[in-house]
């Protein structure tokens, strides 16, 4: 017959809790077993239990695998002897290459982002964010690049007034740093203007979408510059047939317009500097209707005056834009790109137009109009 006293039991469990070992006596008893498991094969462990013998196994049999430490070395040093040690695959024979041994156009990093001055019109300078794509050629032969010497080579040159001169300069470290035949450089940023109402008199800052893009290509270098606008579109029917209503029926009625955005890209030819509030001035000489920063009453009306007088299809505004930029000596190729979100439809209207081959294409990007969508 068994007799339970719960005081004794109790007493040995306390006792139990008391001389179970610590994690440090663990980890030593780890270590043991796994030496002993790199000097024996599988039938050594036929006398352990399953779970014991799937820790022995953890590391593998026989390998003798040392135990690993898990604090941070805070004393090492990365002097040349150890960093000319480590593995560098991107840079290993052409062996190691997967898939199609092909030379590729474009291979680098996208949207580092870090801090930039830039020169305005009036030799001010202000500091922006700016997001910055590196990208290089790779001949057929070699298995990759070094990335971080994309960020690097620009680095140098992060302290720099940036024009499109010390964007060519990076480009070139870009050339040679990589070694590599062609080099693209895109940057992108918000770019602010003080814009004054139209009769108040008030001001505030209108904020510009803008890509600087520096590319290499077979010997030849190509500066383009990219800029949405944001304007308002007045349809000429809707307006028509509103004031149709008004004249034949009496019937009050308002014309559809929309907020609309352009996407300006036009190569920049050597010679004069083309600023960033020249391309601004170009686009309100082609389309007026610029959306506003700080509006009263009379603002208000001062724009649905001006949208009454400037109506435009989508057509239009390429037409309109076209001319403005074709008038500059310091443009080359451009492209206009003009998407009016309309308010009527649940579509959009757009349209495309080029000068020069540069920016002509067979197919469109299939999210090109979506990129379009002002967000404020």
């Amino acid at each position: 017959m068994n007799v339970h006293d719960p005081a004794i039991e109790t007493e040995t469990l306390s006792e139990d809790k008391r001389n179970a070992p610590t994690e440090q006596d663990a980890r030593e008893a780890l270590a043991v077993l796994r030496r002993w498991a790199s000097g024996n094969d599988v039938t050594a462990f036929a006398n352990l239990a399953p779970a014991e013998a799937a820790g022995a196994l953890a590391r593998g049999v026989g390998d003798a695998y040392p135990a690993l430490s898990t604090i941070y070395p805070e004393d090492l040093v990365a002097d040349k002897a150890y960093i000319a040690g480590l593995p560098d695959l991107q840079n290993g024979p052409a062996s190691l290459i997967k898939g199609a041994k092909t030379a590729i156009q474009h291979v680098g990093i996208s949207n580092f982002r870090l801090p930039l001055r830039y020169l305005t019109r009036d030799k001010g300078e202000m500091v922006l964010e700016t997001s910055v794509t590196g990208t290089v050629s790779l001949e057929e032969n070699k298995k990759g690049i070094n990335m971080s010497r994309i960020m690097r080579s620009f680095y140098a040159h992060a302290e720099s007034v940036f024009s499109f001169d010390v964007i060519d300069a990076a480009l070139g470290d870009y050339v040679s740093d990589l070694d590599s035949l062609d080099a693209r450089i895109q940057m992108r940023l918000s770019f602010p203007m003080k814009k004054q109402s139209l009769r108040s008199g008030l001001e505030g800052y209108q904020y510009y979408d803008i890509a600087l893009e520096s590319t290499y290509r077979n010997g030849t270098k190509t500066r383009i510059l990219h800029l949405d606008y944001v304007y308002s579109s007045t349809c000429p029917c809707s307006l028509e047939l509103s004031e149709h209503a008004r004249r034949t029926r009496g019937q009050l009625a308002t014309p559809h317009s929309q907020r609309s955005v352009a996407r300006i890209s036009v190569e920049v030819l050597p010679g004069d500097v083309l600023w960033f509030e020249d391309v601004v001035a170009l686009c309100n000489e082609a389309v007026p209707t610029e959306t506003q920063v700080m509006v009263k009453r009379e603002d208000e009306q001062a724009f649905a005056e001006m949208n009454a007088a400037n109506p435009i299809f989508v057509e239009d505004a390429v037409r309109l834009f076209y001319r403005a930029l074709a008038a500059d000596s310091r443009i080359g190729d451009f492209r206009v790109v003009a998407s009016h979100q309309e308010s009527l439809h649940s579509h959009d209207a757009i349209s495309v137009l080029c000068r020069g081959g540069m920016f002509e294409t067979s197919t469109l990007d299939p999210r090109m109009f979506e990129t379009l969508i002002h967000r404020g």
